[in-house]
């Protein structure tokens, strides 16, 4: 039985680490620009190099 209480003080604790991980990354701005690069591969941003 003291497994199972071991086991959840674990889950618990690896569920704050992934929660503090999360606000981290959205404090960090990592999520603010969700639309640009769906369309990234849209924008053509080379231009032909000429040949010689």
């Amino acid at each position: 039985m003291s497994i199972i209480y071991f086991l959840i003080g674990c889950s618990v604790f690896l569920a704050l680490c992934f929660l503090g991980a999360f606000f981290w990354s959205q404090k960090s701005g990592q999520n603010d620009d969700l639309y640009t690069p769906s369309i990234r591969i849209l924008l053509d941003d080379d231009k032909p190099t000429p040949e010689k």
